[in-house]
């Protein structure tokens, strides 16, 4: 029932996540942050069983901020990603798995904007849109025939409202709020929420 949404651009990564937590047929809370800092330019969005995705996503998170206390500087979100990807693909092969789909979205000043699709059973593939969750169902064929990969910050951002007034006509779960941020040079920014209140 969740869903993230994330869309690159020239220069940057637009990311959002449903606030929403819930469990078989009840609503626990409206304002989840499902989205996890792990560098100064990267993010992890994860969606799944909410005891997983909270372990996984700070066990990351510690990790990666150990590597660069250890090295001195920070993995690239290539690397992060495939950081990930092991570890998630280790405990799969155990007794514990986790089951924690995710996004992982970051700038390198080398290679630019990444976002990456990875899901619980630790396939990845890196795109240049990607959603998670039910949500696919609406807003993949909007993605599909609206993304460019010259889209501005603004135009994005339009795209993604378009994204979720779909997901809000269509899907019969009400998800009634997504967090946005974007991802860039200067580092991760929040911007507003998109609430049934929120009109551009």
């Amino acid at each position: 029932m969740e869903c993230l949404i994330g869309i690159t651009g020239k220069d940057y990564v637009l990311v959002a996540a449903d606030t929403t937590c819930a469990r078989s047929i009840v609503s626990m809370k409206q304002d989840e942050d499902k989205m996890f800092k792990l560098s100064d330019k990267l993010m992890m969005l994860v969606s799944g069983e909410s005891g997983d995705t909270m372990q996984f996503a700070e066990y990351i998170s510690k990790n990666i901020q150990l590597y660069k206390m250890r090295n001195g500087y920070e993995l690239s979100p290539h690397a992060a990603t495939n950081f990930t990807r092991r570890n998630l693909a280790l405990y799969l092969r155990s007794q514990t798995p986790y089951m924690v789909n995710m996004l992982i979205a970051g700038y390198d000043k080398n290679e630019g904007p990444a976002l990456y699709f990875m899901d619980y059973l630790a396939s990845v593939t890196k795109a240049p849109f990607a959603v998670h969750g039910y949500g696919s169902y609406f807003t993949l064929s909007i993605l599909d025939r609206f993304y460019r990969d010259d889209l501005t910050k603004e135009e994005a951002v339009k795209l993604l409202e378009r994204c979720i007034e779909e997901i809000k006509n269509r899907f019969i779960i009400n998800l009634p709020s997504f967090k946005v941020r974007v991802i860039d040079k200067d580092g991760i920014q929040d911007l507003p929420d998109i609430t049934p209140e929120r009109k551009s």
